[in-house]
């Protein structure tokens, strides 16, 4: 009951592709383990003979190596619904993920492997003042073991990570990549990853995303406008910022593709009258690589124009037949193409990558206005940005999902839901925020909020409800709900006791290897994570001879986990002919009743995965 051990996953594929590199080795307990040796690594990737450390050309600071590790490292840790907080829990396909997001990824790892198309993560800008995830590096493996979920002990912390201090780079990177590499795996292969960033460490996360996403599969650095004046007490160079930027990089670039903006019938014209229709004129000039130089005669004029040319000597003598080179009167005049509304290949236009202004003021009061005028965030991202984003980087349809790894005032999921409302989209989100305390006496902990997840829980609730209200009833397929879950130890009980620590008449205590807090549901969605499936699947819960029972996805899973099973529940369940059927290990008797059960599924629906847990 962890997620995954990536690094045992890795060394499977190490194995696979070179199998003379994997060696054995022993772990802290002495057990034998399958480990690789990485100098014959190195010398099966070499073309001469590697007789130590190369220098090469990589991204290298105090703790990377430990960032790695933190990747791959299991949890013993889960993911537990929480009703109260949800909206429409039952049926939503959104979900807000309360708890620090390296655990949140590794948790999703495959529930939601190659799914997402688009991830946006909006972290600490490392300003100086900001609070980073203090994951502790500087910590052996067993005390990160400890500290990572493998014990109840501790979490991750928040610590400010001021620009004195002598790792001020470090460990902003060391929180960034592993957080990074657990993101690329849920990357749809036409999946982008979008980062926020200002000046501050816009180069070092441009040279970690090149490691992790690959150089080639850079796809743009969007840069926009926060405010088109200098405001507040000037710096002593007189010089302020006005921008930030949006870092893209995508799982494939080849599949890359985003929406375009419309054309806009205002920029054609025609006015010469031409039968053919709108038109504009545009540069016939080669903006690439081609090899098209020669000269271009005006029949009219016998004006002749030498360059290099968009289009070959034959294509550019019948566009001057057909009357589609606009010649000027000047010898010196370049000549343009007529381009005609209705001949462009594609209906809609490129847009480029700096993408204007967008107001953080207005974003500010756009929130405030939710919260009765009171300043319960700072620095919101903009709505219409995020909307813009998230328009090019989706379809209308397919349930496209939108993963914010850092969601803060939940800005991405009212962006969604707003542009779903717009356009009649079916797209998802899944938001993750780290239950940050909001200052007591702060605007946000005065009107009851204890942390920046409870006031992003709210503001999407504010949001679905305005647009419940503008839209009404026009679109009932509107998902305006979000199933809340939190990130918590596992479900798996304490139950290890050496046998002089136990004694006889606490024996029947230690039979369940289940905690006794959780519920059907906590245990339902440990299965779900453990089986890899949608977290957002549709949940049915009904009762079968006076057992609780959990139907996902129509039957697709059948979970029943009531403290005993009687072999007509079993019966029931197989009758329905389900995909998987789940149950509680002690809710059978005796071996023999789980055996019997086993076989009760073979003979009515053979088909069907049984597990116990």
């Amino acid at each position: 009951m962890t997620s995954p051990d990536l690094t045992q996953a890795n060394i499977d594929k190490i194995a696979e592709l070179f199998p003379t590199v994997v060696t054995e080795s022993r772990d802290a307990e002495g057990n034998v383990t399958l480990a690789v040796d990485f100098d014959l690594l190195r010398q099966e990737l070499s073309d001469h003979i590697v007789e130590g450390p190369q220098e090469r050309y990589r991204l290298d600071w105090p703790g990377k190596r430990a960032a790695a590790f933190a990747a791959n490292a299991p949890i013993a840790k889960t993911l537990r619904p929480v009703r109260e907080e949800s909206v429409n829990f039952d049926t939503t396909k959104n979900l807000f993920i309360e708890g620090d997001n390296l655990d949140a990824l590794k948790l999703l790892q495959e529930s939601y492997l190659g799914k997402v198309k688009l991830i946006y993560i909006d972290p600490p800008y490392n300003t100086g003042r900001d609070f980073i995830y203090n994951d502790d590096y500087a910590q052996s493996t067993d005390e990160y073991l400890l500290r990572s979920g493998q014990s109840d002990k501790a979490g991750t912390r928040l610590v400010t990570n001021s620009d004195t201090n002598g790792r001020y780079h470090s460990d902003w990177l060391s929180m960034m990549y592993p957080r990074l590499k657990l993101a690329r795996n849920l990357l749809h292969q036409s999946g982008i990853i979008a980062i926020s960033i200002d000046d501050n460490e816009v180069s070092n996360l441009r040279l970690a995303c090149d490691e992790v996403f690959g150089r080639q599969n850079f796809v743009a650095q969007f840069v926009w406008t926060t405010k088109n004046a200098a405001r507040g007490v000037p710096p002593k160079t007189l010089l302020m910022s006005n921008h930030e930027y949006i870092v893209v990089y995508a799982r494939t670039i080849d599949n890359v593709r985003f929406q375009g903006i419309d054309r806009d019938e205002s920029d054609f014209s025609n006015p010469d009258g031409d039968p053919r229709g709108l038109w504009r004129s545009e540069s016939m000039k080669a903006t690439g690589t081609q090899d098209n130089f020669f000269t271009i005669r005006d029949p009219r004029t016998g004006n002749e124009i030498y360059s290099k040319w968009a289009f070959s000597r034959t294509r550019v003598d019948e566009m001057v037949s057909d009357g589609l080179v606009l010649f000027t009167e000047s010898p010196e005049g370049t000549p343009r193409q007529k381009k005609f509304i209705d001949s462009y290949v594609n209906d809609r236009k490129a847009f480029v990558t700096s993408l204007g202004r967008y107001s953080t003021e207005n974003a500010t009061k756009s929130l405030m206005a939710l919260f009765e005028g009171k300043k319960v965030f700072d620095f919101p991202k903009p709505l219409e940005l995020l909307t813009f984003l998230i328009r090019q980087a989706t379809s209308v349809r397919n349930q496209d999902l939108v993963v914010d790894l850092f969601a803060g005032s939940g800005s991405s999921a009212a962006a969604t839901m707003k542009l779903n409302a717009e356009d009649g989209g079916d797209r998802r989100y899944v938001m993750v925020q780290l239950p940050e305390p909001v200052p007591e006496r702060g605007a946000a902990g005065r009107i009851g909020f204890r942390s920046i997840a409870d006031l992003s829980r709210e503001r999407i609730r504010r949001t679905a409800l305005g647009i419940n209200n503008r839209v009404g009833l026009v679109d009932v397929r509107l998902d305006l709900g979000f199933r809340s879950l939190c990130v918590d130890s596992g479900n798996r009980a304490d139950i290890l006791r050496t046998a002089d620590d136990t004694e006889q008449l606490g024996l029947e205590i230690l039979s369940s290897s289940i905690k006794p807090d959780r519920s059907g549901e906590d245990l339902l969605f440990q299965v779900l994570l453990d089986w890899g499936l949608d977290l957002s699947l549709p949940i049915v819960r009904e009762a079968i001879d006076g057992r609780e029972v959990f139907s996902v996805d129509e039957d697709a899973l059948i979970a029943c986990f009531a403290a005993s099973v009687a072999p007509e529940v079993v019966r029931a369940i197989a009758a329905r002919g389900p995909l998987r059927a789940v149950f509680r290990d002690d809710a059978f008797a005796s071996d023999a009743a789980r055996i019997n059960a086993e076989q009760v599924f073979r003979e009515v629906s053979p088909a069907t995965e049984v597990r116990t847990i």
